[in-house]
């Protein structure tokens, strides 16, 4: 938990300290799209551990 905490920490000072608006909503997005196909490739191989599928 103080791993995420830190991270969490990191990541909030890291885009209030970028001043270029542009950059930050950028990299903002950049973000949540890497952690939405992040998920996406863990639910496939939950899934394909879940329905027997051998590797």
């Amino acid at each position: 938990m103080t791993t995420f905490l830190l991270l969490k920490n990191l990541y909030r000072t890291s885009f209030e300290e970028l001043n270029n608006r542009t950059a930050a909503v950028l990299l903002k997005f950049i973000s949540i799209v890497s952690f939405a196909g992040l998920m996406v490739v863990l639910y496939a191989f939950v899934y394909r551990l879940a329905t027997g599928f051998t590797f």
